[in-house]
């Protein structure tokens, strides 16, 4: 299903740096987050699914997780 939204310039400029921050289209972005918001994303299994497999504990298991997040999300969101 395809829909078109009227954003103010203000918004319309931070969904467009958000995406590309991201390493998304703005599709994407706007899909993924109204998934979010609707309950049918849970970001937490993200964030999870990126530290699986790191023992507790280890101290480096903080390091890097937002470049390890938005690589996962550019892999979820490649074409």
């Amino acid at each position: 299903m395809t829909i078109s939204v009227r954003l103010d310039p203000v918004l319309g400029e931070q969904v467009s740096h958000e995406a590309k921050r991201l390493g998304m289209t703005r599709s994407a972005f706007v899909k993924e987050t109204l998934e979010r918001a609707l309950g049918y994303k849970n970001p937490l299994q993200l964030l999870d699914e990126i530290c699986s497999g790191t023992p507790m504990g280890d101290p480096h298991a903080s390091e890097n997780v937002s470049e390890k997040f938005k690589a996962k999300l550019r892999e979820k969101h490649s074409y």
